[in-house]
């Protein structure tokens, strides 16, 4: 047999080793069970050892008396425990466990950055009882807790754009950042263009199969030196889908525009979006516009989104193991103790 046939051969042995299973346990070093091998061998020689020390002949009677005295009913079962010991040891090395295991398991998995405008002009109330920003955080919220494997990212514009969370599937970390998204958190105004670069970023080197882009507005582009329709190309030249959401009413809606003696100033102004700008953004790179007049439009519009943007996905879920070293390697040491005593108390004979 060539040396690559006995590497082949124990490779074989190990992975037969490896698929062993007793009782639902399996073993993390399961090659340290060929060591159990030798022990019958070691038996057959302590009892041929022992066979031989019964016949030890001694010059003078008297020192085979004051000697020690055998149990010989005892001494039958040194071996064996001895070999229980080894065993329970070898086993326990092996480090048997049981109730994990790896599991392939089709999963919807994407990469998404959510890109929310926190402008002044978010504070409008034309969604009662509630504002424009307490109504996208609820429902930023709720399309958050609809995913599962999907890794999400959070960018926060008005004139300027800051990465609150890179991408990640902590969703409580996520949730945290979304409701502690407040206005007046960076200057003032409203740079789409950007947004879509910051947000971009984040996602044109994720691993994620599929990269999209949730971008809420209520407003014009005034602010930034990027230009929106050139941040929208650049995002699609790295595979990025962007989904606009225009927020806001048709006609007028109480805008704050200072604050008195008793809070915000409302004055009623008319609402502007860039619906144009928006609906060649989302064409641009593939996405979709929509424009969401109240809080049950937005929140049907993120269900809309949770739909499109599903890839199957393979991925891997896994089982915690249970040790179950401790109950071989209990068994390991009694029997070393008992073995121990045996020869302290008996006065066996070595």
């Amino acid at each position: 047999m060539t040396a690559t046939d006995s590497l082949g051969l124990g490779a074989w042995w190990l992975d037969r080793i490896s698929a062993f299973n007793l009782f639902g346990l399996n073993f993390a070093h399961p090659e340290a069970l060929l060591l159990l091998a030798p022990l019958p061998l070691w038996i057959w020689w302590q009892r041929r050892r022992a066979a031989q020390l019964r016949t030890i002949p001694f010059s003078r009677a008297r020192v085979l008396a004051t000697g020690p005295r055998p149990s010989l009913r005892w001494v039958k079962w040194l071996p064996w425990l001895r070999v229980a010991a080894l065993a329970g040891l070898i086993v326990a090395v092996a480090q048997p466990r049981s109730g994990a295991r790896a599991e392939r398991v089709n999963s919807d998995g994407i990469d998404i950055a959510l890109t929310v405008d926190i402008s002044s002009s978010m504070l409008a109330e034309d969604f009662q009882p509630q504002n424009r920003m307490e109504v996208a955080r609820e429902k930023l919220k709720r399309f958050v807790l609809s995913r599962t494997t999907d890794r999400i990212g959070l960018v926060a514009f008005s004139g300027e754009a800051l990465t609150q969370v890179p991408l990640t599937t902590d969703y409580p970390v996520v949730l945290a950042a979304i409701d502690n998204l407040q206005i007046g958190q960076l200057e003032d105004g409203t740079a789409i263009g950007t947004a879509i670069a910051t947000a971009a970023n984040r996602l044109r080197n994720s691993p994620g199969r599929s990269r999209v882009m949730v971008l809420l507005t209520d407003g014009e582009n005034n602010r930034g030196a990027i230009d929106p329709r050139t941040a929208a190309q650049a995002a699609g030249a790295f595979g990025i889908r962007i989904y606009t959401i225009g927020v806001g009413s048709e006609g007028m809606a109480p805008v704050p525009v200072g604050r008195g003696l008793f809070g915000l100033r409302y004055e009623n102004r008319p609402v502007k979006i860039d619906e144009p700008l928006l609906t060649e953004i989302a064409n641009t790179t593939g996405g979709r516009y929509f424009r969401a007049k109240d809080a049950a439009a937005l929140q049907a519009i993120y269900e809309q989104i949770d739909r499109l943007e599903r890839t199957a996905v393979e991925a891997k879920a896994f089982i915690r193991y249970t040790e179950r070293f401790r109950w071989p390697l209990l068994l390991g040491v009694f029997a070393l103790l008992a073995e121990l005593w045996l020869r302290a108390k008996r006065g066996v004979l070595p």
